[in-house]
């Protein structure tokens, strides 16, 4: 499931276009345009998932085109296909909510079966994968190891794949590391993936909330963080630091169940990855300026969720 963090990070990319933008569509109903972006998430997960599956499954089509050769050799009848019986591979294909999503999202309109055929060549010349298929027995580890594999070690570093995917997804590049996380955590857990829900009700408010304070209370977050700027000018302040630290403010004043600690960390982490090599610091210096001054004033109130 997507999580608090990953929510962050798409409402600062879409106030960062917005304020870039030269149109005001989608100021009028902000959002719309993340929901939006939600569900482009959402159809590039169950897209990877797919081809990851593909690729497992192509060891069934290598042995049938093999042993249909008008003079197969030894090793076209005798071509191992244990990773098509994987168990994670069939956890995969037999969830309802898997089926679901190919339905919906229909990831077979953008397959090329080209890619996967390569992809799957390349497997099979990993020691990796030689070690795999030399021992009969399935071990839930190596079942979910060689599954991993085939999408961090042949389809992210693969240029070829890469330019397929931004063919069909523009939101690749915003999207990438988030992607690299989901997947590898619904290896760990994928019955516990919904992927008619990849953002929960709770979750959808909260990033709801969070764009829509983040624009409504601009100002008064921009009043607060100007005088703490010292010698810095404002207009010259990267633009992502500035998004950044009126998102924190917003959510140490509004968002009441969010410690500041939490708060803080979060967009200092944010700031170093995704703005300039300065910015973690920077933005750690005035988010928790503003902190103790409106903790001095009594403007933080936070409340115990689970009490």
């Amino acid at each position: 499931m997507i999580s608090r963090r990953n929510i962050r990070v798409k409402v600062m990319q879409l106030l960062y276009m917005m304020e870039a933008a030269e149109t005001s569509v989608t100021r009028q109903k902000p959002e719309i345009e993340l929901k939006k972006q939600f569900d482009q998430t959402t159809a590039l997960f169950v897209y990877l998932l797919y081809f990851i599956t593909e690729v497992a499954r192509y060891a069934e089509t290598h042995a049938v085109k093999g042993a249909s050769k008008n003079l197969p050799t030894t090793a076209d009848l005798n071509i191992n296909t244990k990773i098509a019986g994987n168990e994670l591979l069939w956890t995969i294909l037999e969830s309802a909510t898997f089926q679901k999503a190919v339905e919906t999202h229909t990831p077979s309109k953008l397959i090329d079966q080209d890619l996967v055929r390569k992809t799957y060549t390349e497997l099979t010349a990993l020691t990796q994968y030689q070690e795999y298929i030399s021992v009969p027995a399935r071990e839930k580890a190596k079942e979910k190891e060689i599954i991993k594999i085939i999408f961090t070690h042949l389809m992210l570093p693969n240029e070829s794949f890469i330019s397929h995917v931004e063919e069909h997804f523009n939101n690749w590049d915003d999207d990438a590391e988030m992607m690299e996380q989901l997947i590898l955590n619904y290896f760990q857990k994928p019955s516990s993936y919904n992927m008619q829900e990849m953002v929960s009700q709770e979750k959808w408010q909260f990033a709801k909330s969070l764009l829509l304070t983040s624009i409504e209370k601009k100002e008064i977050a921009t009043d607060l963080i100007k005088p703490k700027l010292k010698n810095w000018d404002a207009e010259r302040i990267a633009q992502l630091d500035m998004i950044l630290m009126r998102m924190g403010v917003c959510e140490l004043l509004y968002f009441e169940t969010i410690p500041t600690k939490v708060t803080i960390n979060e967009y200092i982490d944010l700031a170093k990855e995704y703005s300039t090599q300065q910015s973690g610091q920077f933005v750690n210096g005035i988010l928790d300026n503003i902190h103790k001054e409106l903790t001095d004033a009594g403007k933080i109130q936070k409340i115990n969720y689970k009490k």
